[in-house]
């Protein structure tokens, strides 16, 4: 089973921008989908942006434009970048690894994004 930290959340003013970063170890990173969720208070954990152990892509229809979701095989790293944060996009965000693009799935520990002035 793989495991993953993310790091990256943090303040920030709307318009403004972050990236997140989530390291995974302890498998063969190159044939896991990855996948950044979030979960703002009193909803449930949408996802926000995955790519594919080939390299597809899918964004959720509010990020579009604003998002963009890359990984680094050599580096087991995947990365979301975050651009004209809006305070909508408040929330705990989560790195996802799913093996072999269907599961099993491993989780993050999460970290906090806040967009407020």
């Amino acid at each position: 089973q793989v495991q993953l930290v993310e790091s990256g959340g943090g303040l920030v003013q709307p318009g403004g921008s972050l990236r997140l970063s989530c390291a995974a170890s302890g498998s063969i990173f190159s044939i896991y989908a990855m996948g950044w969720y979030r979960q703002a208070p009193g909803k449930q954990r949408e996802l926000v942006a995955l790519v594919t152990s080939s390299g597809a892509i899918n964004y959720a229809d509010s990020v579009k434009g604003r998002f963009t979701i890359s990984r680094d095989n050599a580096k087991n790293t995947v990365f979301l970048q975050m651009n004209s944060l809006k305070p909508e996009d408040t929330a705990v965000y989560y790195c996802n690894a799913r093996k072999n693009n269907i599961g099993p799935d491993s989780w993050g520990q999460g970290t906090q994004v806040t967009v407020s002035s």
